[in-house]
């Protein structure tokens, strides 16, 4: 099945690359610009070389290839963080978005509008880059907003020393709503000092650069291995927390950390893409009926089919107006909200989760 997924997203890779105004695949090219042949793609994604107009190469590696990147990137991140909260609270319905993690962390990012602009330089494998201080605390914001937001829930939906499901999900959904609110509120009142936070409300991989896979990219990857660390830990919380402690584990210290891993990887995501919903509830339950809910195999499953299913979100989002371009948060709220209905109609039905 992983090797499958992996096979998969290597030539969703070659083929997204293939989608856009110049072609091979799309409509509205420029008139001053030949169209781009399949060849050229494949050629220069390979090294191949070849004699192909220069800005064929442009659009390939510095404008197509690291928004595919991010976009697979933030993918993998929005899953794996839905696998770990819908194992933690044993609900096939919890997410980032929401349980309100995604709005906090936009939330976070309007906090980096209001500090003063000064330049940065810094090198990254080589390579020169410049940022503002905002651009550099935007991570670190963007993960605060998601942690205080998960912690701020759970509590509110904790009573007795345990937390109810259905409470976790309307605090969730009343915090997402509030916190989401507030960002509202400051497009309102500051239209021309916060009218970026538009890009984290819809959220959307436009402008992406290299910059931004460098950063998000080894964040992403450390997430990855140190929950795969944690699949032991994950199993044993769907048979129960009491059954946990008994077999062992430290509960609250194991789900402090596992919800400080799914809040960096919700931040660091919301800080480069926006607010994508749905990408963590939709894919680990789709992939826990095919590969079954032990996390052995869950996580890696849910992190490569996430990423094909954005990058193929995004590809849709980007092309589907020719050079108009959709927010990639639209397409996924369209594709998981009647999901998360169905969800809800078949819990309330059937009174137990599949993955349980």
């Amino acid at each position: 099945m992983n090797l499958a997924l992996l096979l998969f997203l290597l030539l969703s890779f070659l083929l997204t690359a293939m989608f856009g105004s110049i072609g091979p695949i799309g409509h509205g090219t420029p008139e001053n610009i030949e169209p781009m042949p399949a060849q050229a793609v494949l050629d220069i994604l390979t090294g191949r070389g070849g004699n192909w107009n220069d800005t064929y190469s442009v659009v390939v590696l510095d404008v197509r290839l690291p928004r595919i990147v991010l976009a697979a990137t933030v993918g993998c991140a929005l899953s794996v963080a839905g696998a770990i909260m819908q194992a933690l609270f044993k609900n096939p319905m919890a997410d980032p978005y929401v349980l309100g993690l995604s709005s906090g962390a936009a939330l976070g990012a309007g906090a980096t509008l209001a500090i003063p602009v000064s330049v940065w330089t810094f090198v990254v494998l080589g390579v020169t880059y410049q940022a503002t201080s905002a651009e550099m605390l935007l991570p670190f914001l963007t993960f605060m907003g998601a942690l205080g937001t998960i912690f701020l829930v759970f509590n509110i939906a904790r009573t007795g020393g345990k937390v109810n499901t259905d409470t976790l999900l309307l605090s969730g959904i009343a915090v997402s709503a509030f916190l989401g609110a507030i960002v509202m509120f400051l497009l309102f009142i500051k239209e021309k000092q916060f009218g970026s936070l538009f890009f984290w409300m819809l959220g959307g991989f436009s402008g992406t650069t290299w910059a931004s896979v460098s950063v998000i990219g080894p964040i992403v990857l450390g997430c990855l291995v140190l929950t795969a660390f944690y699949r032991r830990d994950l199993n044993l919380f769907l048979t129960g927390e009491d059954t946990a402690r008994h077999l062992g584990m430290d509960v609250d210290r194991v789900k402090v950390y596992l919800l400080v891993l799914a809040s960096l990887l919700t931040g660091i995501s919301v800080a480069f893409a926006g607010i994508i919903g749905f990408v963590g509830l939709l894919i680990p339950h789709i992939v826990r009926l095919t590969v079954g809910p032990d996390h052995r195999y869950l996580v890696p499953a849910s992190a490569l089919a996430g990423a094909i299913f954005l990058l193929w979100m995004d590809t849709i989002a980007r092309t589907l107006l020719g050079r108009s371009e959709i927010p990639v948060g639209i397409i996924t709220a369209m594709a998981g909200g009647p999901f998360f209905l169905y969800l809800l109609r078949t819990s309330r039905k059937g009174g137990r989760w599949l993955g349980g």
